[in-house]
């Protein structure tokens, strides 16, 4: 009873604070602002110094970035305005010298569009790319496996082999290849030569267009596979150890791993090497042209070559300029094509889930 007491009146007495006096009511005392307790500084003060002190963080993504866009702009862009307007000129070797200028207007594309020639070109161009890119990825994908199953000797020095052929100069690899495929002294005639194919011992590879597409397609797949090797096996490095322990403990075997395991985690990096190999394939320019120049009788040629013989070996410089535009534009419509398809296969993906 006297505890109840007790407690009654310490609720009923009026609670002090500091030297006696009663603390201010909440919600008491005279305000400085709207949802500012008295005797404190406006809100709209802090509101305003932390946006001010704000304001350069926001603004430093975008300075650090400028440097970049202004080499961009200078290197990539203006170039690209000048090869515009030259692709809209008739400038051969006497408007060159004598520094006339003969606007032709469309006629350029105009006259592109209606060959059949760049559509022979273009339509080798694309299948040229499809079939380097499914074989770069698919040797890829399987060395990159490799190198995660070796030991660590062997795959050291896999890996040294692989990164030598990928730090080796185009150029150089190519003059390599050449003397590879040379038909009098070519280390290829003379094993084919020993291994009892004597019809091979003076074959020429580059004087049919098979033959020649069969030596470059060699040279971009050799050249590309490090990359993609290299970067898969990095990639594998990132699943955990216990995805591949359940996936054998239900019983599945390498095919149903990659399938379960190691392709759906490493889906991103699918993507996004396919991608560059896409348009790392399709500029490419220095091996084709060392060869054979897109030969024989021009049938090795793709876009890229092709731009270049009218531009520069022709001089046609306007027609040239036209065809290396219409090159971007084709790739622009690939990439756009894969990317669609990427993006409408992951939204698939996220509404099954």
């Amino acid at each position: 009873m006297g505890v109840q007491l007790d407690d009654a009146a310490d609720k009923a007495a009026p609670r002090t604070g500091k030297g006696g006096a009663p603390p201010a009511r909440r919600g008491g005392g005279r305000r400085a602002g709207r949802g500012t307790p008295a005797g404190s500084a406006p809100r709209t003060e802090g509101t305003a110094t932390r946006r001010t002190a704000a304001a350069p963080a926001r603004r430093t993504p975008y300075l650090l970035l400028l440097p970049a866009l202004l080499a961009t702009a200078v290197f990539l862009g203006w170039p690209m305005v000048r090869n515009l307007l030259l692709s809209f000129q008739n400038l051969n070797m006497k408007e060159l010298i004598q520094h006339l200028t003969d606007w032709r207007g469309t006629g350029n594309y105009q006259e592109i569009l209606g060959s059949e020639q760049f559509w022979r070109v273009t339509s080798r161009t694309v299948v040229f790319t499809a079939v380097n890119v499914v074989l770069i990825m698919v040797l890829g994908v399987l060395i990159g496996l490799l190198l995660a199953r070796l030991g660590t000797t062997m795959r050291l020095v896999l890996s040294a082999a692989l990164v030598l052929a990928w730090a080796m100069p185009v150029i150089a690899a190519t003059t390599v290849f050449q003397w590879l495929f040379d038909s009098r002294y070519g280390v290829v005639n003379w094993v084919l030569d020993r291994l009892g194919r004597h019809s091979m011992a003076h074959y020429d590879w580059v004087g049919s267009q098979l033959s020649t597409f069969f030596v470059i397609t060699v040279l971009i797949v050799w050249q590309s596979l490090p990359f993609v090797a290299l970067n898969l096996y990095a990639a594998t490095t990132t699943i955990p150890k216990e995805l591949y322990e359940a996936a054998r403990m239900d019983g599945a075997g390498s095919w149903k791993v990659f399938t379960s395991v190691t392709f759906p985690f490493l889906k991103p990096f699918f993507l996004a090497t396919t991608f560059l190999e896409v348009i790392w394939v399709f500029k490419a320019f220095p091996q084709i042209f060392a060869i054979n120049q897109g030969g024989p009788d021009r049938l090795t040629e793709t876009l890229p070559i092709y731009a270049f013989t009218e531009g520069v070996g022709n001089l046609h410089f306007g027609m040239g300029a036209a065809i290396s535009l219409l090159t971007i534009v084709v790739l622009l419509a690939m990439t756009a094509y894969y990317l669609r398809l990427t993006f409408k296969q992951e939204q698939q993906e996220e509404n099954g889930l």
